[in-house]
């Protein structure tokens, strides 16, 4: 995709859109000042063992990623609207309450309305983004803009934190809370812009749309004359397309296991480190979430534009083959080599540019129109993988070491590989056409 048409599809972006892009940046910069310091507090607080502080946070992320998906099938049927500005309200109660709370079962309750405020909250802005913009190749720059502005909150966050002198100060959740409530401000008004420019009431998949775009939506193949009169499905008719789509159940396997990969660097690296008592440790976590976060901002479009001629599938091959080297690195870097901690990051973000956005893209070109939200919301079933990382990579830091932990996420990631081999021969239900299953894996 070349910057000429990427910028001209970037024109076509509605207000909402760049609002979203705004806040995201705010939140998640908010968000990392504070959050990757969470398993540092926990410690210094609690003394709490590496299991159970990823228990803690498992526990959390499992009851969000249930709720997330219920939720997420929810908004195809009452709006996005409305469960955004409830995602954002909770947000903004449970960051408050992390700023005054004194006691670890406080900790247990508010940090599992925070997982999930964050799982209802991300496949909600991927489902509105669907929503907004009808084309399939802008729509898949919003989701590659998405995920850039979001990495630039996390690069700018840490180390803004570190600056300021917030790691480990418990008042500093408030500085997201009140990001929240800003963001909340602004989206009250773009939504309001945006249905009034449209004349439809875009966020609620039920509203009426325009004949125009109606025939424009079943000429490029997106839904069917079937799809386009079932509007209202029941939560048991969803439950027994998504058990019939083999192809989907696949590919949230094969991105739960790479989830949980990625989880070793939000708890368990950290948790690592923080026990064998590196030399300075903070500004080791905050070098390696702004690496992170730079390599992506610096590599994610050229990488777009380097890929642009391969499938999908091909593409996360080859973020699999270098996420797999990232790991097998850390299993062998001596746990006081500073660089080579950084140096295995950079390969790793590599592959998080390749992979993330392109499993985004991925939802929504097999999610038929009128169940984007619940193909969304249950492709938020990945999120076990982040959920069950912190309590897996704890109990493996335990009882084997840190090396063991990543030579064994080294070796999932090969399962992750060959998951994505199989995936094209995998079945779908009725409503897939051949040439949209093709386009899964051709595209």
């Amino acid at each position: 995709m070349s910057s000429d048409v990427s910028i001209s599809r970037m024109k076509q972006f509605p207000l909402l859109m760049w609002i979203l892009l705004f806040g995201s940046f705010i939140t998640r910069g908010s968000f990392y000042m504070v959050w990757p310091f969470l398993a540092v507090i926990l410690y210094e607080k609690f003394s709490l063992t590496a299991t159970e502080v990823g228990l803690i946070l498992s526990v959390a992320a499992i009851v969000s990623v249930l709720i997330s998906f219920v939720g997420s099938a929810l908004s195809d049927r009452i709006g996005r609207k409305k469960l955004m500005y409830f995602s954002g309200l909770l947000y903004i109660i449970s960051f408050s309450l992390l700023a005054e709370i004194d006691h670890i079962e406080g900790y247990i309750i508010v940090i599992t309305l925070c997982s999930i405020a964050t799982a209802l909250w991300r496949p909600l802005i991927s489902a509105l983004i669907g929503d907004m913009i009808d084309d399939s190749k802008t729509r898949e720059l919003a989701m590659q803009s998405l995920y850039f502005v979001v990495n630039v909150g996390c690069a700018v966050g840490p180390m803004l934190g570190v600056w300021m002198g917030l790691t480990g100060e418990q008042s500093s959740f408030y500085i997201t809370a009140m990001a929240f409530v800003f963001l909340l401000c602004l989206l009250s008004w773009g939504f309001h812009q945006h249905e009034k420019k449209e004349g439809i009431l875009v966020t609620n998949n039920n509203a009426k749309k325009p004949e125009a775009l109606e025939e424009n939506t079943a000429q490029n193949g997106l839904i069917d004359e079937n799809e386009a009169k079932n509007e209202n499905v029941s939560f048991k008719e969803i439950t027994k397309i998504l058990l019939k789509d083999k192809l989907f159940q696949c590919l949230i396997l094969a991105n739960l296991f790479c989830f949980f990969i990625y989880g070793q660097m939000d708890s368990s690296l950290i948790q690592y480190l923080t026990r064998a008592e590196v030399p300075e440790l903070l500004m080791l976590i905050s070098t390696i979430i702004f690496t992170n976060a730079m390599v992506i901002i610096a590599t994610q479009f050229i990488m777009l534009r380097m890929m642009a001629h391969l499938s999908l599938t091909t593409r996360i091959q080859i973020g699999l083959v270098l996420l797999t080297v990232s790991q097998l690195w850390m299993g062998l870097n001596p746990v006081s080599f500073f660089w080579g901690w950084i140096g295995a990051v950079i390969i790793m973000s590599l592959a998080e540019t390749i992979l993330f956005p392109t499993m985004n893209v991925q939802i929504d070109r097999i999610a038929p129109q009128h169940l984007r939200g619940a193909y969304f919301g249950a492709s938020s079933f990945y999120d076990f993988g982040f959920a069950l990382a912190p309590l897996g990579g704890g109990l493996i830091l335990d009882y084997f070491g840190g090396s063991a932990l990543f030579i064994f996420s080294a070796v999932l990631s090969l399962v992750v590989i060959y998951l994505y081999a199989i995936l094209h021969k995998m079945p779908r239900p009725d409503f897939v056409t051949t040439e949209r299953d093709e386009s899964l894996v051709n595209q």
